[in-house]
């Protein structure tokens, strides 16, 4: 699934070519998760001012409303410029024709999202509920501490927990905890204020690296021009279950935790 790095790379690549384009029209050729929850025709004329951010959500913002897009699974947004789109593919299933070219969502599954919302000076509930961004320089240790340290829950499921923290998932949740050698069984009641600043600045130092790779490319994901991600070529332990650990040589263990895949040093992160 695409995380925050992977949603912040296409809002980065898109910046220049969408931001002060006009909307033409708008074209949703198969349900997604949910419907737009407006008229296509309703949002022809209006221009794209900025483009934003929050957690893993992408957020078109128009002259009167923003656009809320969510890749799913295995989403990924492709930016055609004018004259240069090819023929519709089968797993495009939504179309942003602008007066500088197309911004087509590529969903093989099927589980993203493009949703309208109204009034931007009010969250939309999928927003409100998120936690503090990662790489915001107010969020502070102090808070993650707060979150969890009342959490019987282990802190790897925490950590994917969009409450706690917006925009981490598996990848850099696992990267995270073995750049702070922290266990991902451990319990989030069990970490010290100081071990909650390690973890944050843990993730901050992943999620920084991954952006400086493109994000990761295992399956589908691809930034707006096409170009995949490397960040899982750095990657000390995700994926790489039975290889030894790159700081130990100990073999990287894998275990399933919340329905997810957990990779980790049993030397580097004790418990």
């Amino acid at each position: 699934m695409p995380e925050l790095p992977e949603v912040e790379v296409t809002r980065r690549a898109l910046l220049r070519p969408l931001c002060g384009s006009r909307v033409l029209d708008v074209d949703m050729a198969k349900a997604l998760r949910w419907p737009l929850q407006c008229t296509p025709q309703s949002l022809a004329g209006q221009r794209i001012e900025d483009i934003g951010r929050r957690g893993k959500y992408l957020l078109l913002g128009l002259e009167q409303g923003q656009l809320i897009v969510h890749l799913g699974m295995s989403g990924s947004l492709r930016w055609h410029g004018a004259g240069t789109a090819p023929p519709r593919g089968p797993h495009e299933h939504f179309r942003l024709r602008t007066d500088r070219g197309e911004l087509r969502l590529n969903d093989p599954r099927r589980f993203g999202a493009v949703l309208w919302h109204a009034d931007a000076r009010t969250p939309h509930p999928l927003l409100g509920r998120l936690g503090p961004e990662p790489l915001d320089p107010g969020f502070e240790g102090q808070q993650l501490w707060r979150a969890v340290h009342a959490r019987r829950a282990a802190i790897k499921p925490l950590l994917l927990d969009q409450a706690v923290v917006a925009g981490v998932g598996n990848i850099y949740a696992c990267e995270a905890l073995f750049r702070a050698g922290i266990d991902p069984r451990t319990p989030g009641r069990k970490l010290s204020l100081r071990r909650c600043q390690q973890l944050l600045d843990a993730l901050r130092a992943t999620l920084e690296q991954a952006l400086c790779a493109g994000g990761s490319t295992l399956r589908d994901f691809c930034s707006s021009d096409g170009a995949q991600g490397h960040f899982q070529q750095q990657a000390m332990v995700y994926g790489r279950a039975g290889q030894p650990c790159r700081r130990c040589a100990a073999p990287i263990a894998q275990m399933p935790q919340a329905q997810r895949s957990t990779y980790f040093c049993r030397h580097c992160q004790r418990r």
